[in-house]
């Protein structure tokens, strides 16, 4: 494997990790920002809706703007808009201000997501085996590190801005140092399945999207309900309740670390289904749960299963259109923020109108849908990865062009 990869995929690594210790320093602080400009219960719900549905624009527009812009180029610049967004957040004082910073977070994001992933496939592309799980268990460490920071920053009662401003002033310079080393692919000629129309192309990824609105779905319902669902539900302690989503996180990204070797082992199509079936007996577990602590257990499957359904999602995005990947990953990366929307909300409402145990098997069900579109994420014998996996390979993508 040439020099010229592993920088690549090093650097892009980094670029998944801060990203993972933005966004948990964001969505972990939002009490804190909350009190900060004094923003109500009832408008609070609008400022957190506005930030997904402002990255499914972001990754939208990025679908059109790699058509003449490399995703290494928007990567660079989209990241440094991330963090100072999110430095913005917490040096503000003013709710307009607070509007304006979650907006350029909310745009910045859905381009980052998307540029990231579009040169995680290509790098996968290059280098013929599995490698997508192991950018996303960055980004789990990353959301750990952040979620940690956070809570020292809440724990000591430190302003927004000083918790924020050393992870910036770290990131950012990193960031831009690393994307020197971005690694773009090379154009693959298109199938003919490839160069069809849109709505032909829609309903090939159709399948796709729809595992990753419900993969979404499924770890929202544990980010939004876990601690909620331990202590109301299951007669927790207030803090036992703050466990679980700390060990789904540590359980997602142990699976995501060893997931690679899994797919190369025995394909991404068993892995998804073996994911699908924990992730489901998760669930199951946590509705039936008699207490707190097989709760928690439930809350590890939960992270066992889940965390290979993204990165699979995307990767298989890739194989099935190999000449216009970045624009397959730029659409599917917009169901990831509709997963986001809907999840939380829905649990909430058939929580309160029927029972949170009932509410918990919705999002099992939604998840086994998976198991009817696994033959999606199998490698096709016309595209890369046929079998389980080639062979390691030198190709070598285009590295990233100049500042």
């Amino acid at each position: 494997m040439t020099d010229v990869l592993r920088r690549g995929r090093a650097s892009l690594a980094f670029s998944f990790f801060a990203q993972g210790v933005a966004f948990a320093l964001l969505v972990t602080r939002i009490p804190a920002v909350q009190d900060r400009y004094g923003v109500s219960d009832a408008l609070l719900p609008v400022f957190l809706a506005a930030v997904p549905v402002l990255a499914g624009v972001g990754s939208v527009t990025t679908e059109r703007l790699v058509r003449r812009i490399p995703p290494s180029r928007l990567l660079r610049w989209s990241q440094p808009v991330v963090l100072l967004a999110l430095l913005g957040v917490g040096a503000g004082d003013r709710m307009a201000g607070l509007a304006v910073a979650l907006a350029a977070f909310g745009l910045a994001v859905g381009a980052l997501d998307a540029s990231m992933n579009m040169l995680g496939v290509s790098l996968q592309r290059a280098y013929g085996r599995s490698i997508m799980l192991s950018f996303h268990a960055v980004y789990s460490l990353g959301g750990i590190l952040g979620a940690s920071l956070a809570w020292a920053g809440a724990h000591w009662q430190l302003a927004l801005w000083v918790s924020y401003l050393p992870v910036v002033a770290v990131l950012l310079p990193a960031a831009l140092v690393g994307s020197r080393w971005y690694v773009d692919g090379e154009g693959v000629p298109a199938s003919a399945e490839g160069d069809a129309a849109g709505a032909v192309v829609f309903r090939m990824l159709l399948p796709l999207c729809l595992v990753m609105t419900f993969a979404y779905i499924g770890d929202s319902t544990v980010s939004n309900w876990s601690a909620k669902y331990l202590q109301d539900v299951l007669g927790s302690s207030e803090q036992l309740a703050t466990v679980p989503y700390a060990v789904y996180m540590v359980t997602t990204l142990l699976g995501r670390s060893i997931g690679d070797f899994g797919v190369r082992r025995f394909g991404a199509a068993a892995v998804v289904r073996a994911g699908t079936v924990v992730a489901a007996a998760g669930f199951a577990v946590v509705a039936a749960a008699p207490g707190a602590w097989v709760g928690m257990l439930g809350f590890t499957l939960l992270g066992l299963g889940l965390c290979v359904l993204v990165p699979q999602t995307f990767a298989a995005a890739g194989r099935l259109f190999p000449g216009a990947s970045d624009a397959a990953v730029a659409r599917l990366n917009v169901f990831n923020y509709v997963g986001f929307l809907v999840g939380s909300p829905l649990v909430g409402a058939l929580g309160d109108a029927w029972s949170y145990r009932g509410a918990m098997l919705v999002p099992m069900a939604l998840v086994l849908v998976t198991l009817v579109y696994a033959r999606s994420f199998a490698a096709q014998p016309d595209r890369y990865g046929g079998g389980h996996e080639r062979p390691r390979t030198a190709d070598v993508g285009r590295g990233s062009n100049g500042l």
